[in-house]
């Protein structure tokens, strides 16, 4: 498994350090099921944000077709 080198506050890492604490795992856990969680989220973000995109696009070329047509 790789290792990183991670900065942060001391009191941040206080913090870290009693949430993994109170659910009895290892500080290294506790950030991967963190990062985890993170990524799963992104990945259900972006198609979202593709689908808005696509309808932003979708309705520009909707305009300019209309544009396009009204000057012929």
């Amino acid at each position: 498994m790789a290792r990183i080198l991670v900065s942060m506050s001391d009191e941040f890492l206080n913090a870290v350090d009693g949430v993994a604490n109170n659910e009895q795992r290892s500080r290294s856990e506790l950030i991967r099921e963190a990062l985890r969680g993170y990524l799963k989220r992104a990945k259900i973000a972006n198609p979202q944000k593709a689908a808005d995109n696509a309808k932003i696009l979708d309705t520009l070329l909707d305009w300019f077709k209309f544009k396009r047509l009204s000057h012929e």
